[in-house]
């Protein structure tokens, strides 16, 4: 099996776990239309059905949990609004691709968050947009295979199923880059506690507490190189402390303003895809939006750095402990 591999993940900005809360809150508040371009009612490519496959965990049976709405929120590495590629391969890679899991049983909802590199058997497209079989390589690579709109997130939706063997994946979200300065701006900016140094990488930003600027914070979120020692996991410090001020900042104005929601979403629209019509966000917004978060995870595995690349393995049997938990009830 070949295998396929992205960019220099060293160089690659990254979409980070801050871009879960900020989707999710944009859906979850607003039941407005979002971007529409290839179909008015596109369908992932694999079962919709909810699936009814009972897995044996330590000698436990369980089944799929069917109280459970599952959402794929995906970060694409691509400037300016979403646009059609001319052809089925695109340049716009997955940097983020989460699963916001809402639970109807206790109002909650957690975020199963999956790392870039991650290595598995991706869906490919032949010139032609036909099935082209699978190529080993990282997740980020799931995008690429499409014309970057609603075919590319499916595939990537398609692709991550199966790699959480089976999941159901009820709607998805994609969003380009830029909207995260928006979005920042948008509340006014973000202060956070800078630990490391970004010298190297934007020097306006300072040790010490920082109320970041929409480009600040892309590098805030983003950079990679030439920062700590340009791991996803040694982000994810910074990621979360990110996450969590910009939803205060978010509330606060949300409580300020009734209009802001829906300024703010207009703002972002061009650069968002999804496949959720205006009844499903509308629906999404009553019954979600008092919903609490409860966690957000991230599979365990092993980084293995080649000379170009970063590639992510998970350890299997933490992963299906984790899939089970998030997704069956035991029988």
């Amino acid at each position: 099996m070949a295998k396929l591999m992205a960019k220099n993940n060293k160089k690659a900005p990254l979409f980070t776990t801050v871009l879960i809360i900020v989707l999710v809150a944009v859906v979850a508040f607003s039941g407005f239309k979002i971007y529409e371009s290839l179909n008015s009612d596109p369908q992932v490519q694999g079962d919709t059905e909810p699936s009814t496959k009972t897995v044996t965990v330590d000698g436990v049976d369980y089944f799929p949990r069917q109280d459970i709405t599952v959402l794929m929120l995906m970060g694409i590495d691509e400037r300016g609004e979403v646009k059609k590629s001319e052809s089925y391969n695109n340049t716009g890679e997955n940097d983020m691709v989460a699963l916001a899991v809402f639970d109807e049983q206790d109002k909650s909802y957690s975020v199963l968050a999956l790392n870039r590199d991650t290595m598995m058997d991706i869906y490919a497209l032949s010139v032609t947009g036909q099935p082209a079989g699978t190529i080993y390589g990282q997740l980020a690579l799931a995008h690429t295979f499409g014309t970057g709109l609603e075919d590319s997130c499916e595939n990537t939706v398609r692709t991550v199923s199966d790699f959480l063997s089976g999941v159901t994946v009820d709607y998805y979200l994609s969003m380009n880059m830029d909207a995260i300065a928006i979005l920042n701006d948008a509340v006014g900016g973000v202060t956070v506690t800078v630990d490391d140094d970004f010298s190297k990488v934007d020097d306006t930003i300072s040790k010490g507490e920082v109320t970041l600027n929409g480009e600040q914070a892309l590098s805030f979120v983003q950079t990679r190189k030439d920062v700590s020692d340009e791991l996803n996991i040694s982000r994810m410090e910074r990621h979360k402390e990110y996450m969590e001020n910009f939803v205060s900042a978010f509330n606060a104005k949300v409580k300020e303003s009734d209009t802001f929601v829906l300024e703010t979403y207009e703002k972002v629209a061009p650069y968002i895809v999804s496949d959720c019509s205006i009844n499903s966000m509308s629906a999404m917004l009553n019954r979600y939006a008092d919903y609490t978060l409860r966690e957000v995870v991230t599979p365990v595995g092993e980084n293995v750095l080649t000379s170009d690349y970063v590639e992510f393995y998970v350890d299997e049997e933490q992963l299906q402990k984790l899939i089970t938990k998030m997704f069956y009830k035991e029988k």
